[in-house]
């Protein structure tokens, strides 16, 4: 809820209360913006909800609630529409003085939470001896985007990136990199293996052949968990040599996360079976330890089991994920814990937040989300694959589109004939094919799957990143062109709305605290993506009714200051979803 509707609500509250009495002076006006602009700008559906208790028609008490309410100071006489609706318009002397207030907010107007929480976002969270790909791109991104608005709203944002750093898999990849590297493990210098991806095919190639390979990877685990420092060591050159490989991605997208991978858990995970057993939760089941899970059942209607110790003694990733969440309580104080993962993972997670509640682990102030995504489909509509039928990976994704945007970025330098370094061309196609890739998943409903077309997310038209950074690299060039310095116009500069343009897009630009706090309580980045992609198009429309260097003053100055005002909104907005603009195209 924006400034604007604090106050209208405060005055629809007062009204209320005088219409109707103190009993319903907290009663929720339930104020949105208006679907289409003959309504006005705001819509309350207060009269309907109360029809019932009041015994009164809809229409009744929308007239005697506007015989009440005081907001000509805010906006027009309301309007009653439809069974009882009530229409709000604001004044234009009143978004001039809204406007005025933000330009020189460096928040734009955006305040910072009254209840700062502590937060773990979990998200990323690739395995050790693989290679980032398509898959691990939604997590990483969504996760990053939800990280950034919840910092920017005051909130204490704890970004782990919990990697697959442990488990059987170990043994085999110990194993074989005695056998194929055996000099790295005598060495002081860092190990490197080449391509992720070969090294562990290889591996698992000579698992599936070679028995006697196959009992050796199993003694390592052994030695392994028991902490033998020759296979500690050569677990670590695993581990070192995936975080290098993973950082290259991390920067690419700009990505800042701190690794606590499932190893870090190792001396809390048999605490977890001790206290699941005191509680009464634990259960033997064909010699596994499980809990079993309510409101989940198998075909035959049965209770499905949450296994937490296998029947070899093992632990698995459900015992890992409970030790996690406990820690991240008790610990790190954490009182929102937020997962970041695909939506295959969803019935994992409620059957872990079932069971750490039911054990009592769980304060009533905390609050445990998962955040599910859908998946990358190619456009042949199948899961995202290479030609050759591998997975995409993310660092050759990524590549392509900074190659596929300069091949285009060139190729509109020639046609305008126009001689750019270098390094121009290579920083523009670095940030908009990176931008292209985040804002083409992070305009998506995350829960949705969505088809990865290279030709769309590039396009300078449509709800793309382009089309926004074009539109922000627009108004730096109004700049240039008139010699303008942003920072001196003044913040005594106001801005006048003549124009129906103007006030379209002045509007815009104060519903931008709404979409970041939508996104704040429902953790979907692809709303703050939609006003961005409103905020464009509204500017766009601006710019092609109302000139800007070549009208009069003081209406030069005040469209200036709206550029400006526009363009800071855009930057910032666009910082949020962790997306980098640039001044010229």
């Amino acid at each position: 809820m924006n400034a604007t509707q604090e106050q209208l609500k405060i005055k629809f509250q007062q009204a209320l209360a005088a219409a109707f009495g103190e009993d319903y002076a907290e009663a929720d006006p339930i104020l949105v913006p208006a679907s289409n602009p003959k309504f006005g700008d705001y819509q309350a559906n207060i009269s309907l909800p109360l029809a019932k208790k009041l015994k009164q028609q809809p229409r009744a008490i929308a007239q005697q609630i506007v015989e009440n309410l005081d907001v000509l100071d805010i906006c027009e006489p309301p309007e009653i529409a439809g069974p009882g609706f009530i229409n709000i318009r604001l004044k234009t002397v009143y978004l001039e003085a809204q406007l005025h207030s933000i330009q020189t907010d460096r928040r734009l107007g955006v305040p910072e939470t009254n209840n700062p929480q502590r937060v773990v976002v979990d998200f990323s969270s690739p395995n050790i001896a693989k290679e980032m790909h398509v898959g691990h791109l939604r997590s990483t991104i969504i996760g990053d985007s939800i990280a950034r608005i919840l910092e920017f709203r005051g909130h204490d944002v704890l970004r782990l990136n919990h990697v697959g750093d442990w488990g059987t898999q170990f043994g085999m990849l110990i194993t074989y990199l005695r056998e194929a590297y055996p000099d790295a493990l005598t060495t002081a210098n860092a190990l490197d293996i080449g391509d992720l991806v070969t090294f562990y095919k290889k591996a698992k190639q000579r698992f599936d052949e070679d028995e006697v390979f196959q009992e050796t990877a199993r003694q390592e685990v052994v030695r392994l968990q028991a902490g033998a420092e020759d296979t500690i060591h050569a677990w670590k050159l695993l581990c070192e040599q995936s975080r290098r490989e993973f950082q290259i991605i991390y920067d690419l997208l700009d990505i800042n996360i701190k690794e606590r991978g499932e190893s870090f858990y190792n001396p809390f995970l048999a605490g977890v079976i001790t206290d699941l057993a005191e509680s009464g939760l634990l259960v033997e089941d064909q010699g596994a330890k499980v809990v079993f899970l309510e409101g989940f059942t198998n075909r035959e209607g049965q209770p499905l089991p949450l296994i937490v110790q296998k029947t070899n003694g093992g632990y698995n990733y459900a015992t890992t994920d409970l030790a996690a969440l406990r820690y991240r309580i008790e610990e790190d104080k954490a009182t929102r814990l937020i997962y970041v993962t695909d939506s295959g993972q969803a019935n994992h997670f409620a059957g872990v937040f079932q069971v750490a509640r039911r054990a009592g682990w769980i304060p009533k102030e905390v609050e445990l989300v998962h955040v599910p995504f859908g998946l990358v489909l190619g456009e042949d509509g199948k899961k995202f694959k290479t030609r050759s039928g591998d997975t995409v990976r993310l660092r050759d994704l990524l590549d392509e589109a900074v190659v596929r945007f300069r091949n285009t970025l060139e190729e509109k330098i020639k046609e305008e004939g126009r001689q750019e370094t270098e390094e121009f061309k290579a920083n523009v196609a670095g940030v908009a094919g990176i931008s292209a890739v985040k804002y083409a998943d992070l305009s998506q409903n995350r829960t949705s799957n969505y088809i990865f077309s290279y030709d769309k997310m590039l396009s300078d038209k449509g709800n793309t990143a382009p089309y926004m950074l074009y539109a922000y690299a627009r108004i730096k060039s109004i700049g240039r062109k008139g010699n303008i310095d942003f920072e001196k116009l003044g913040s005594e500069q106001k801005i006048q709305l003549r124009e129906e343009a103007e006030l379209a897009l002045a509007k815009h630009v104060l519903q931008l605290s709404e979409a970041i706090a939508d996104v704040e309580k429902d953790l979907f980045p692809n709303r703050l993506c939609e006003y961005l992609y409103q905020l464009s198009d509204k500017f766009n429309k601006f710019y092609e009714q109302c000139p800007v260097l070549k009208v009069e003053e003081p209406q030069r100055t005040s469209r200036l200051a709206l550029c400006d005002l526009t363009a800071r909104t855009l930057y910032l907005g666009l910082s949020l979803l962790g997306i980098r603009v640039v001044d010229r195209m």
